[in-house]
This record gives C-alpha cells, sequence and structure tokens, in this order.
C-alpha cells in the first residue's frame, strides 16, 4: 500500500510540474520543428522529460531506499538526463551522446550491477567472467537507446515504458526484490502523470532528457531483477522489452543493408509502418500499447515456467515477432545492396 501511495505522489507531482517545465523549453529553445521525416505539423517543446526526472528524484532522495547501488544509479541517472537536455537544446552528435551512455552504464556496472552468470540446462552454469562488464553496458546502452528510438508518436515511449515497468515492478515484488519494485513504482507514477499531457494530442514532448533517462533506467532495473538467471528467465527482460528491442534491431538491418549510418533517421520504425497501413494516431499507440502488453505477459510466463514451458513460450514469441514483421513489413527493404556486398568480397 505505502508503494502505490508514493507511485501517486509522484503521478501528481508530474502533472504539477509540467507546465512549468514546457514554459522552460520555450524559454531555452528546447523545441521540435516539424519536417518530413516528423509526425507533429507544429512546433513542439520537447523538455518534457525533466518533469519525470526532478518528480523521481524527488521521492528517490526523500525516501533514501537502503541499497548499495543507491548512489550509482542516482549519479548514472543525472548524468544521462543532463546530456539529454542538452540534447534537446542543440541536438549533440550521435558519437557524443553514445560516449556519456557508455560512461553512465559503467557507472553502475562497476559497483555490481551485472550480468555474472547464467544457469543452464541440466545444472551446468556459464559465469561472464569479465565479459560480464562490457555485455552489461551493451545492454543498458542498447535498452536507453531503444526508447529512445521507439519515441516517435504522442505518447509512445511514455506508455511502452510504463508497461513494462509495472511488469518489472510485479515481478520484482513476487521475487521478494523491494528495491525494485520501490523505483519501478516510482518511475510508473512519474511517466504516467506525464503521460496526461502526452497522449495524443500531445502538448509536450518527453525530448531525450525522458526518453533516454526512461531508458537508462529501465536497462538498470532489468538487470537487477535478472542478473543471475537461469538460461530462459535470461530472455524475461527481452520479451518484456520486446517492441523497442525489434524495431531498434530492425532499425540496425535496414542502415546496414543500406550503407547508412547506425544513428541515421527513418520513416520505417514500427509505428511509422503502421501509419502507413491506415491506422489513426491513436490506434497505432494503443496497437503498440497492446503488442508491449503481450510482450509482457510472455515475460511472466516466461519466469514462472518450467523448462519445457519457457520454450513453448519462447517459439509463441518467435512466431508473433515474425507475424508483426509480414504485418507491417518494418524490415521490408531492399537486401541485393548486401548482396552484391557479399559477392565483392567472394
Amino acid at each position: 500500500m505505502e508503494l502505490v501511495i508514493v507511485g501517486v505522489i509522484c503521478f501528481f507531482l508530474t502533472m504539477a510540474l509540467t507546465p512549468y517545465v514546457k514554459k522552460l523549453a520555450f524559454k531555452i529553445g528546447a523545441t521540435d520543428q516539424p519536417n518530413k521525416r516528423k509526425v507533429h505539423q507544429r512546433i513542439m517543446p520537447r523538455l518534457g522529460g525533466l518533469a519525470i526526472f526532478i518528480s523521481f528524484m524527488t521521492a528517490f532522495l526523500i525516501i533514501n531506499p537502503n541499497s548499495a547501488y543507491f548512489w550509482p544509479i542516482l549519479i548514472g541517472a543525472v548524468i544521462v538526463t543532463a546530456m539529454g537536455m542538452v540534447d534537446d537544446v542543440y541536438e549533440l552528435a550521435a558519437r557524443y551522446k553514445f560516449l556519456v551512455q557508455t560512461v553512465a552504464a559503467l557507472i553502475v556496472v562497476l559497483n555490481g550491477v551485472e550480468i555474472t552468470y547464467i544457469n543452464l540446462p541440466f545444472a551446468n552454469t556459464l559465469h561472464f567472467g569479465y565479459w560480464s562488464i562490457p555485455i552489461t553496458v551493451i545492454w543498458i546502452v542498447g535498452i536507453t537507446n531503444a526508447i529512445n528510438l521507439i519515441d516517435g508518436l504522442d505518447g509512445l515511449a511514455a506508455g511502452v515504458s510504463t508497461i513494462a515497468l509495472i511488469t518489472i515492478a510485479g515481478l520484482a515484488l513476487s521475487l521478494g526484490d523491494v528495491f525494485v519494485a520501490l523505483v519501478s513504482i516510482l518511475l510508473i507514477g512519474s511517466t504516467m502523470g506525464f503521460l496526461v499531457f502526452n497522449f495524443h494530442p500531445a502538448k509536450i514532448f518527453m525530448g531525450d532528457t525522458g526518453a533516454l533517462f526512461l531508458g537508462y533506467m529501465i536497462g538498470v532495473l532489468s538487470v537487477l531483477g535478472f542478473k543471475n538467471a537461469t538460461l530462459f528467465s535470461l530472455l524475461v527482460p527481452i520479451a518484456i522489452l520486446g517492441v523497442p528491442i525489434l524495431d531498434t534491431l530492425f532499425a540496425i538491418v535496414r542502415r546496414v543493408v543500406h550503407k547508412k549510418p547506425l544513428y541515421s533517421p527513418d520513416k520505417m520504425h514500427l509505428h511509422h509502418c503502421l501509419l502507413n497501413l491506415g491506422f489513426g494516431h491513436r490506434q497505432t499507440v494503443i496497437l503498440i500499447y497492446a503488442m508491449s502488453a503481450m510482450f509482457s505477459i510472455a515475460g511472466v510466463i516466461l519466469n514462472q515456467s518450467t523448462m519445457w514451458g519457457s520454450t513453448i513460450t519462447f517459439f509463441t514469441l518467435t512466431i508473433l515477432i515474425e507475424l508483426v514483421v509480414e504485418i507491417t513489413g518494418i524490415i521490408s527493404v531492399d537486401y541485393r545492396p548486401l548482396l552484391n556486398l557479399f559477392n565483392k568480397r567472394k
């Protein structure tokens, strides 16, 4: 009950802060200009994630949970959010953003937030050793950018993040991990308070300030909740974050095939494909919410299943992914450049 109360407080605190953040965004020039790649048609403030961050941090500092991860998470979150704020005003180069994200990830990883081993079937254990550091850093940075990349429609990143956080909080409570549950609920309340202003038609965008902060926190929490896992339960956070992860992977495939930089923008993300199929703005967002919920349910099933149950769930997820790809055409790209490159090397 106390967890619910602090979540509700964060909800109302974000609601109270967002109008002031909106005014600040216009004042300092943190605005998003419409162009042919963007869906919106007018200048929009994009510093909204600052309200989420302030609300979360206020509650986090007041509660001051007794955990060795408190300060590493706080410092890493401050670094990522500060970079997001600068990017919302000045639009930093991708390499600088990647560098800062890596530093923030290293701060928590070097303080114990890492995937150290997995228990394989038939009682064997695979220890990652020194590889646990780069593997965990890649995971956190990857999730940070996955949430950022999916932030293309009103309320999309906030809603998908909330669904993932609700699932993480529920699983953490079932495992008795109060710290992960508490942090998740603070984030849920803060994000839902912002969603009041961000759902279509949005009055403000969260910008990189919010998307990178949420992505970073979700990446860290997913490691904390499942860091010493069995082979199949290691798939749990992957399943929970299935939509942003798949969207990011398909984006990487497209850009490699077309020999474009990995950070180059395009209009072939999942939400763009659904819009091209004729779905409206709200319909597209709600449909992706439903997909995220399905992946989260699969994650819960994976967490509770035996090895055979996990195997069945895994293959069901694979079929679902294939259906999404076929229906939306999210990776319907011309692979001839890749084949030509392969033939040249031969």
